[in-house]
């Protein structure tokens, strides 16, 4: 997998080049068909354009003659191209911008779907928050490109290279002194475009790093408050909003000189060359629409240089952003399913977990191993437990039973066949988890719940809800089951976004349920609770119990204890608590009140 950079302002970088756009040609084929009636649209608005001024040229020679007549039917020529035009370019757009949207939702799903599935090896490697800024902020720039300023760039080409042949037809004489002017008009300008757009992208990241900072400060104000930092943290955001005021300043003087210069810069040229025009008109060599007509060719040559050198530095932004977005369609996993998967039949009631040898070190901490040699076994229907102290490679032991990771020697059975066998959907449908870090998303608690099954019933939730004695603060909420809990559950306590994490895992009713510290946010009543449900759930799967508090596997069939990476001790509670080793101190520290002690 490639060494993904995590700076933040990678996506405004760009590329050297414009070849990884070429990433793209595979979202374009199944559009072929209005990708060529855009050509077709914008091929059409592009020759309108370059006919216009033959036109505009045609009515001012007019003027001098006597047939009111002609000047009739010219004019009404011009106005059906200029509606011809109009048409043209609007078909032109709807047919682009259509295609656009187009080609990057594909994009979005299709990278979406391939960060989605990919190990959480993937993840330490980049942040999420750089997959999320590819998928939007990347997204976006090419999106401005395909649908805006790779088609404005193929329509100033035309009418570049277009003019250029109608100017020299016009005027020779003239267009040999335009080539002279127009440049030493147009090449300062765009000399300070570059350094006004490099101002306006520093101007945006002093602006965001402002925001950002007082975004970090409100989300966590009760501890700004709490620590008595509003001073500092006021200071800090000051700093940082001078530094956005400076930097726009820069940015406004440097657009002012732009403007000015540009403002001497046309209107001069167009007068040189208008007293050169006129001169040729006096000597008998042009007409004066002649004279229109190249100018307006001339200002159309200028606008093209100058729009392209622009749009050229938006492609290679989006050249950039392509080429990251390849980078993620083209990672690779370790963890991948097989060619030829094993089919695990799926029955209510069964599911054994057997570890074979196992040792493992995340990708992360090569130098020190998570797991030795461990081997155990979880039989249908048995309750176990992992106990021990942190990290002592009990999570570890659960993030290889979802293959998360694979080993790095043995191997991870379910219902006897090698993980790495197994379709990875396949086998996860046949596991429950509560993890110790609750995940609950913003949406109703209905369908928090029925996130762990989604063909649930509302019935089966409200009887998940009370197996995981969740049914009674949920009935007292404004909405019941409906009512939202906000981001990251942030409208409910500790305690009950667990009890719905639990109540998901019990929908689910899957064959294999894991319980890491399921428990840890419950009160004492709700805890007896909802272990009088893990309990009855137990008796039909297989479940493996993660606690630090000893109370909650009190009961379980057997315990395993873990004690940096391996496993020193098995037995139920009171054969482990009789050897007086590590379980019993563990039970020791929690069981025995401090003045007894």
């Amino acid at each position: 997998m490639a060494n993904y950079s995590v700076r933040e302002g990678e996506s405004r970088e760009k590329a050297k080049s414009a070849k990884p756009l070429r990433e793209l040609a595979v979202f374009f084929r199944p559009y072929k068909a209005q990708a060529a009636l855009s050509a077709i649209a914008l091929v059409f608005t592009a020759s309108l354009a370059l006919v216009l001024p033959i036109a505009v040229r045609r009515i001012v020679d007019s003027f001098g003659e006597d047939s009111g007549e002609l000047i009739d039917e010219l004019m009404i020529a011009a106005v059906l191209l200029s509606a011809l035009f109009a048409v043209g370019t609007a078909l032109r757009y709807a047919l682009v911008n259509r295609l656009g949207e187009r080609i990057i939702a594909d994009i979005r799903r299709q990278v979406f779907s391939k960060v989605l599935g990919m190990s959480p090896k993937f993840y330490e490697r980049i942040l999420t928050g750089e997959v999320l800024s590819r998928l939007t902020t990347d997204t976006t720039l090419i999106l401005a490109v395909v649908s805006s300023s790779a088609t404005v760039a193929l329509r100033y080409v035309l009418i570049l290279f277009g003019g250029m042949v109608l100017m020299i037809v016009t005027s020779p004489r003239l267009t040999i002194f335009a080539l002279v002017v127009v440049p030493a008009a147009v090449l300062p300008a765009i000399a300070l475009g570059r350094r006004l757009r490099r101002l306006s992208r520093d101007s945006q990241d002093r602006i965001a790093d402002s925001f950002g900072g007082a975004y970090e400060a409100l989300a966590s104000v009760q501890t700004v408050q709490a620590f008595t930092n509003e001073r500092n943290v006021q200071e800090k955001f000051d700093r940082a909003t001078d530094d956005a005021r400076a930097t726009a300043f820069r940015r406004i003087s440097t657009r002012a000189i732009l403007t000015a210069i540009m403002i001497f810069s046309v209107f001069s040229s167009i007068a040189v060359m208008f007293w050169v025009g006129a001169r040729d008109i006096h000597a008998g060599s042009m007409s004066p629409g002649e004279l229109v007509q190249f100018m307006i060719y001339a200002v159309m040559v200028a606008s093209s240089v100058a729009a392209l050198s622009e749009i050229w530095g938006e492609i290679l932004r989006a050249a950039g952003a392509s080429e990251r977005l390849a980078e993620l369609l083209k990672a690779t996993d370790d963890v991948s399913d097989p060619a030829k998967p094993v089919d695990l039949p799926i029955k209510s009631g069964s599911g054994s977990i057997e570890f074979e040898s196992v040792s493992f070190k995340y990708p992360s901490r090569p130098e020190s191993k998570a797991l030795f040699d461990v081997s155990f076994e979880a039989h249908p229907g048995e309750t176990i437990a992992l106990v021990g102290p942190s990290g002592a490679g009990k999570s570890t032991v659960f993030n290889l039973i979802l293959r998360f990771f694979d080993p790095e020697s043995g191997r991870v059975l379910f219902n006897g066949n090698d993980l790495r066998s197994m379709a990875r959907s396949q086998f996860r449908s046949a596991i429950s988890l509560v993890a110790q870090d609750t995940a609950i998303f913003a949406a109703s608690v209905r369908d928090n719940i029925r996130f762990g099954r989604g063909d649930a019933s509302d019935a089966e939730i409200e009887s998940a809800a009370k197996a995981a004695a969740a049914h009674g603060f949920i009935e007292e909420l404004p909405s019941g089951y409906d009512t939202l809990v906000g981001e990251r559950g942030v409208l409910l306590s500790a305690g009950q976004r667990q009890r719905i994490a639990i109540a998901r895992a019990v929908v689910r009713d899957a064959q294999l349920l894991l319980l890491d510290e399921a428990t840890s946010a419950l009160d004492s009543e709700n805890e007896r609770a909802v272990q009088q449900a893990t309990e009855n759930l137990s008796k039909s799967r297989t479940t493996i119990i993660i606690a630090h508090r000893l109370s909650t596997v009190q009961r379980a069939d057997r315990i395993f204890v873990f004690e940096r990476g391996r496993i020193t001790a098995e037995g139920n509670h009171e054969s482990l608590m009789a050897e007086n080793g590590l379980y019993a101190r563990l039970a020791e520290l929690q069981f025995t009140k401090p003045e007894s002690r």
